[in-house]
């Protein structure tokens, strides 16, 4: 019978299994590094999202000092912020910019009875309870998960959200906490005697725990 291989042929079968052995390893190891190191990129992070209307948090409130809870008026009330009913905006654009050209659809909108279908910046799984209304009258300010959002010209998301970034808040939230008169601030901890640890209570008693150390239960966020 013939010989089929040939004699190098073991040699090159055992250096390609040698070298396989190693790369599977080294493989695993970059999958393991990329799972659980979130970047920038699978976050969207300062990916500024398009929208309908051009509204800018700069103009609106950086230069004219507009607070978020004009706009967000549910935020201290309820589990969403809210956005604001085009009869928001037109209060003052009947008398203002009444004509131009970026406003069409808010005028559209006004015209025919039918809410601006803005894009979500942050949106988290539905598996995720989150309250707005907790975390702000706890003293948790916006600029914690939104950034100073008077120099955005278009919101982006500058934080990532993850479990593990929630979760290093939960796990020691009195640093981060301010009190509620500095809420809306842009950037709240300016002042290093700004904080206010005694709404950790408050916190505690919303999120439906008994000491700060429950406060990374799954429950706390996963009903």
């Amino acid at each position: 019978m013939p010989q089929i291989f040939t004699r190098s042929a073991d040699s090159w079968l055992r250096l390609g299994l040698t070298a396989l052995a190693g790369l599977i390893p080294a493989a695993l190891a970059v999958l393991a590094f990329t799972a659980v190191q979130p970047t920038d990129f699978s976050a969207d992070l300062r990916i500024a999202e398009q929208q309908p209307v051009p509204f800018s948090h700069r103009h609106h409130a950086g230069e004219l000092g507009i607070a978020c809870v004009n706009c967000h008026v549910s935020a201290e009330t309820a589990a969403s912020a809210g956005l604001p009913p085009t009869q928001t905006c037109m209060a003052c654009h009947s008398q203002i910019w009444t004509a131009a050209e970026p406003l069409a659809p808010v005028r559209e909108s006004l015209l025919t009875d039918t809410p601006i279908a803005w894009n979500r910046v942050h949106d988290l799984p539905d598996f995720v309870y989150f309250n707005h209304s907790v975390h702000v009258g706890a003293g948790v300010p916006c600029a914690t998960c939104h950034g100073d959002v008077t120099d955005m010209a278009l919101i982006q998301q500058v934080e990532p959200m993850t479990m593990r970034w929630c979760l290093d808040c939960h796990r020691d939230p009195e640093g981060e906490l301010v009190p509620l008169d500095r809420v809306y601030d842009p950037d709240p901890h300016a002042d290093p005697h700004g904080g206010e640890t005694g709404r950790l209570v408050s916190f505690m008693a919303a999120a439906r725990v008994q000491s700060p150390g429950e406060l990374d239960s799954c429950n706390v966020c996963h009903r």
